[in-house]
């Protein structure tokens, strides 16, 4: 696939903000997903492609919130195994569905989210010093963990809101914290989603890794940002970007 200087300047910007979006709230592949199209590839196509931005992002993500402390270790093995059989049905699911799906439920998503983190905005930003619920003892985050990881195997855009809404609702995990073990959730599901993908031949690897540079450079200054922030910030950022995706879900 040829691609111009000035597709290039497009989707390294936008893969930037996503990523930026992406560590901190969710939502980013609702700028990716319609850059990719511009290049014309179909929907299809660009959410599987989108796919290799989204884990490099997420996997820069990590290992910063891992290099300043901020990654509880421990709750890894337990969220996973709830999120990975999901992102495998979701993915399977997205491989072989009309891409004509997508847009409702992604909006519909981006407007629940919206409205509970107006409406209730304790359920995704515990009060500070909250001891967190351990996954085995909480049978209600096993539903939204699961969840997380078919919504994620599906469509991917906005899937940070309902890993937000599992690990700070549920199992009570500060904003920074929260962000982290999401990220490890969002490489997780989204390594089962491209081999599903590779193998359906939906991945075009020259853009989807030139996203992935801009996506990269942006989780790395999110990092940065999350650890200095404080938490009402946090907080209120979660709430405009889930308006800004919820908008740009409707745009396109």
């Amino acid at each position: 696939m040829d691609i111009s200087f000035w597709q290039i300047t497009l989707i390294t910007t936008t893969g930037f903000i996503s990523g930026i979006i992406n560590t901190l709230a969710g939502g980013g592949s609702n700028l990716t997903l319609p850059a990719l199209m511009v290049l014309g590839m179909p929907p299809e196509v660009a959410n599987a492609t989108n796919r290799v931005g989204v884990l490099l992002q997420s996997m820069v993500g990590v290992f910063g919130f891992k290099r300043h402390d901020r990654l509880p270790t421990h709750d890894i093995v337990p969220i996973l195994l709830l999120v990975l059989p999901g992102g495998l049905i979701g993915a399977i699911i997205a491989a072989y569905s009309p891409s004509t799906l997508l847009k409702p439920l992604l909006l519909g998503t981006m407007v629940v989210m919206a409205a509970i983190i107006l409406i209730r905005p304790n359920i995704i930003c515990p009060p500070p010093n909250t001891p967190p619920n351990p996954v085995g003892n909480n049978r209600s985050a096993w539903f939204w963990l699961f969840l997380s990881g078919l919504y994620g195997g599906f469509v991917q855009a906005g899937v940070g809101f309902i890993l937000i809404t599992a690990l700070a609702g549920s199992l009570r995990y500060d904003l920074v914290r929260t962000n982290a073990l999401k990220l490890v959730c969002t490489s997780g599901f989204t390594v089962v989603a491209l081999v599903i993908f590779i193998a359906n031949d939906q991945v075009l690897w020259m853009p989807g890794l030139i996203l992935a540079v801009g996506a990269m450079g942006g989780a790395h200054f999110a990092v940065k940002f999350a650890i200095k922030a404080n938490p009402d910030t946090l907080k209120w950022l979660l709430f405009i970007m889930t308006l800004c995706a919820s908008t740009a879900a409707l745009l396109f």
